[in-house]
C-alpha cells in the first residue's frame, strides 16, 4: 500500500482492476473493482481504519457487487448469437435424416453426420430418410419425409 494514505491506494487498485476488465474484458473484475473503490473511499473517511477491517470490507464490498451483478444479468440476459449453442439435441431439431439400421417396432438408428444415433417413430426401412422432431432421453423422435 502506499504509506499514508491506503485510501488512495485502493482507489488505485479500483481503477487498475478496471482498467484490466476493459482490456480484458470478462465482466467479473468490475465487481472486485467496486469492492476495492468502496474500501478505497471508506478508508479515505476514516483513515485510521485497520487493515483487516480493511481487507473485511473489501471482501464484503466485492461479494456484495459480484451478488447484485449476478442478479442483474440474470434478470437482463443478453442475447445470444447462436442461442443453440449448447443444446445440441434442438440443433437437430428439423434436419432430414437417414435411417441407418431399420425403425421396427418403434426403435431402430439413424445417421446424424457422421455418426449414428439411436432413433424412435414409426417403422422405415434403412435408407429412408426422416425429419428430427425431438429427443427422448439419448433418442431421437423422427417422422417420415413425405415427399
Amino acid at each position: 500500500m502506499i504509506t499514508g494514505s491506503p485510501g488512495l491506494a485502493w482507489l488505485i487498485l479500483a481503477a487498475l482492476l478496471a482498467l484490466t476488465e476493459l482490456m480484458v474484458p470478462g465482466i467479473f473484475l468490475v465487481f472486485v473493482a467496486a469492492g476495492a473503490g468502496v474500501t478505497g473511499l471508506v478508508t479515505l473517511l476514516f483513515p485510521h481504519f485497520p487493515l483487516l477491517l480493511q481487507v473485511a470490507l473489501f471482501a464484503a464490498g466485492s461479494s456484495a457487487a459480484v451478488a447484485l451483478g449476478r442478479q442483474w444479468y440474470l434478470r437482463n440476459p443478453g442475447p445470444s448469437p447462436d442461442p443453440l449453442l449448447n443444446d445440441r439435441v434442438a440443433r437437430l431439431i428439423g434436419q432430414v435424416v437417414t435411417v441407418a439400421e431399420p425403425i421396427e417396432a418403434g426403435c431402430g438408428k439413424v445417421r446424424v453426420g457422421d455418426g449414428e444415433w439411436l432413433a424412435r417413430g414409426p417403422d422405415a426401412p434403412a435408407g429412408a430418410h426422416v425429419r428430427i422432431t425431438g429427443a427422448e432421453g439419448n433418442s431421437l423422435t423422427v417422422e417420415p419425409v413425405i415427399a
